[in-house]
């Protein structure tokens, strides 16, 4: 099974073997880490498979028009650049992935979960300072360790 992903740095369209989604995939156009380092664009299509992952997952659910999200953005890429390998960040577009907002029930954005291992680990709605959302972060790992 495969799937497609947009590469964080250049836009460019990527399909990747599921199998490889606990791996270090470089984009097949600028040779950029396509699932590290950088917030993942999250999809119907490439969803199931990045949940996958051996690593925790922290999904962003935002909207383009909600300024709290927007505000947010700089602080949820940040923590990607600095968790590098450690932790998989996947920003999900509620206006343009429904049908996943309402999967998961999503009534207020921007709302973040963490995941490991398909089991949620923990949510919070509304943006946080770089600080603070760092803490969080740290704390749920660290429980589900």
């Amino acid at each position: 099974m495969t799937f497609k992903t947009r590469c964080p740095s250049c836009q460019a369209m990527n399909r990747l073997p599921a199998t490889q989604v606990s791996d270090v995939p470089l984009c097949g156009k600028c040779r950029q880490h396509l699932l590290d380092g950088h917030p993942v664009e999250g999809t119907s299509e490439n969803f199931q498979a990045l949940m996958q992952s051996d690593i925790p997952v922290v999904i962003d659910f935002w909207a383009p028009w909600c300024n709290p999200c927007v505000g947010f953005a700089p602080v949820f890429e940040e923590s990607a650049k600095n968790r590098h390998r450690k932790v998989r960040f996947i920003k999900i577009n509620t206006e343009a992935e429904q049908e996943l907002a309402a999967q998961f029930q999503i009534r207020s954005i921007p709302t973040i979960m963490v995941y490991k291992q398909g089991q949620r680990l923990n949510i919070i709605n509304g943006a946080l300072p770089q600080s603070q959302f760092d803490q969080w972060l740290d704390e749920t790992i660290r429980q589900s360790e």
